[in-house]
């Protein structure tokens, strides 16, 4: 299917679990794509060169405004442009469940600042490119848990409400640019990091959908790369929850 041919897409944290899905989805539509974690990236370089796509790799910390301008130089480098931004990296699968009460400081800083400022880092890297050409996608992760009140990890739950937000102000302020700003919420999602995990694998997440199962990686897709095409060229400011009907927003 080639519905991103000619597209340039970069994908955070995709290093491994749902961003390699996101990046194998898109490459898959024709685009190519920039693999950007702070974990080794050639895998998930090599999974879409295997299958006849194009992809390279870049070791980068979100929260570092430098190695993130130098990423997406060399993804322009590279590719020519970048069309697509998909906001993806974030801690989740490492956090224990606890009180907000017994939450670290120091933990809470540490996941407002990857879940949070690595978005604005990344929103504000590729924003001059996009400029440039009058056209642009940004793609922000947030959470279904924002419109539960999910209850254990209070602290990534606050960094993903803080995306909805941010995800309609930069709407606002790129709208003239033409350039679309949306989100996805994602339920708890089986993906690597997570379906090894008791906490997750007997939690009653399941029982509260629509659609009574674990929820995949694939499930997501679809949503991500229909906001990354021209499908929803006229759709902004947005927050897709695709969680199997358990929030329903």
């Amino acid at each position: 299917m080639t519905r991103l041919a000619g597209r340039v897409a970069i994908v955070t944290g995709a290093g491994r679990g749902i961003g390699v899905a996101y990046a194998k989805a898109l490459a898959a539509e024709g685009a190519k794509i920039a693999v950007c974690d702070v974990l080794d990236p050639n895998n998930t370089v090599n999974i879409i060169r295997q299958q006849g796509g194009e992809a390279l790799g870049f070791r980068t910390d979100v929260t570092d405004p430098k190695a993130v301008k130098a990423m997406v130089e060399g993804t322009v480098v590279a590719f020519g442009k970048v069309d697509i931004m998909v906001n993806n990296a974030a801690l989740f699968a490492d956090l224990s469940s606890r009180s907000f009460l017994d939450i670290p400081s120091d933990e809470w800083d540490r996941v407002m600042t990857i879940n949070t400022r690595g978005v604005f880092e990344c929103a504000r890297a590729v924003v001059p490119d996009m400029r440039k050409r009058r056209y642009g996608k940004i793609i922000n992760i947030a959470s279904g848990t924002v419109f539960k009140g999910s209850t254990g990890k209070m602290h990534y739950v606050a960094s993903k409400g803080a995306v909805v937000a941010m995800t309609r102000v930069m709407a606002r302020e790129l709208g003239p640019d033409n350039i679309c700003v949306n989100s996805v919420a994602p339920g708890m999602t089986m993906s690597e990091g997570v379906a090894d995990k008791e906490e997750y694998i007997n939690s009653r997440t399941p029982s509260t959908r629509c659609f009574p199962r674990h929820e995949q990686p694939d499930d997501l897709t679809g949503a991500v790369v229909f906001l990354a095409s021209g499908e929803s060229d006229f759709m902004t400011g947005q927050c897709m929850v695709v969680d199997g009907g358990a929030a329903m927003h």
